[in-house]
């Protein structure tokens, strides 16, 4: 799968860039803080959840202002400024009507978006994001200052060889991850933004407030948050499935910000998604299915694909059948054709 990337601009002149990728229906997600569209498409952290998110759809992402290859000397960091972002994002882009996911502190930029355009959301799909304004969550004084000493430590250290400094940053946001994927996000981040403005936006993200529009937004919403996030408190996430109407609220078992392949909050997330998405064809397979088909494509055999996969040829039937049934298709070969399509089975 390869990625196409365009610029627009923004209603105050900020250049942003936004990439499209996949094939099939088009899923926009929100920007949030520490992206770069070419570095995060070669990330062993980023790059799995960006392609899970890809599978049968087109997908629609931007690097923030501030971050990436949009522009990154910006005055504006407001709300206005980043829903007017996506706006732009969308608008160039040609999608009018789409399932919108937003990740962090794109949350709250996705809520507004939503309860302002209800004729251009579809759903909505929030992942530890917070709706309120972070000294409305009754911190304490040593909560506020730790805050606080986050932002000097971004201004004096993110941009230096030495990753000391980011790594306390990467701590929060992926605890359970490995040393080489903290030492490639200790990388990105410093890829991501320049320290001035990395501590701006961090700034910034923490006084976003929109439980005055969450209850405005019409479209079907999903919020997922893991239970032991240590950047985003789950009672946040709780907060804003409390905000929107008939929003379903889903608590992930794990303590990642950002979901890794490994974790048990990957899959649940996957599965979640999908089926609210009513996800079909390629994007209704399961994780499992999805290997299945890659090995089909590759030519192997039942046999060989329960050998690969330590799996009973019964169980790789049955696999089988479910595969033909969410493709819709009645034979191998069909089959080879849509997972051909979608670049399976050429490595």
């Amino acid at each position: 799968m390869q990625q196409r990337i365009h610029f627009c601009r923004s209603r105050d002149g900020v250049q942003l860039a936004y990439a499209t990728s996949g094939e099939g229906p088009p899923f926009v997600k929100v920007a949030n803080f520490l992206t770069h569209l070419e570095y995060d498409w070669r990330s062993p952290v980023v790059q799995p959840f960006i392609l899970e998110l890809n599978r049968g759809r087109t997908l629609l992402r931007y690097d923030p202002r501030g971050c990436g290859l949009s522009d990154r000397n910006v005055e504006d960091l407001s709300l206005d400024a980043w829903v007017a972002d996506l706006e732009a994002v969308v608008d160039a882009a040609g999608v009018e009507r789409f399932p919108l996911f937003a990740h962090s502190q794109g949350g709250a930029i996705g809520i507004a978006y939503a309860a302002r355009h209800p004729e251009r959301v579809s759903h909505l799909i929030l992942l530890g994001g917070w709706g309120r304004h972070v000294m409305k969550r009754k911190l304490t004084p040593a909560q506020i200052e730790e805050m606080r000493t986050l932002v000097k430590l971004v201004g004096f250290g993110w941009g230096r060889e030495n990753p000391s400094y980011r790594q306390v940053f990467t701590s929060l946001l992926i605890p359970d991850s490995t040393a080489e994927q903290a030492a490639s996000y200790n990388e990105l981040e410093r890829m991501c933004a320049s320290p001035e403005c990395a501590a701006r936006i961090l700034s910034s993200v923490g006084k976003l407030d929109v439980m005055d529009l969450a209850p405005l937004v019409q479209c079907p919403t999903l919020v997922m948050h893991a239970q032991g996030d240590a950047s985003v408190p789950y009672e946040e996430g709780r907060l804003i499935a409390g905000a929107i109407p008939n929003a379903r609220f889903v608590l992930l078992h794990g303590r990642n910000h950002i979901l890794l392949p490994h974790e048990v909050a990957w899959k649940e997330f996957f599965a979640e998604l999908r089926a609210f998405l009513g996800a079909k064809g390629l994007a209704a397979l399961s994780e499992r299915e999805n290997e299945v088909l890659e090995l089909i494509a590759r030519g192997l055999d039942n046999a060989q694909i329960a050998a690969r996969l330590e799996l009973s040829e019964k169980t790789v039937r049955n696999h089988i059948t479910h595969i033909f049934e969410k493709l819709q298709v009645e034979s191998r070969a069909q089959a080879i054709v849509h997972a051909r399509e979608a670049g399976l089975g050429r490595t």
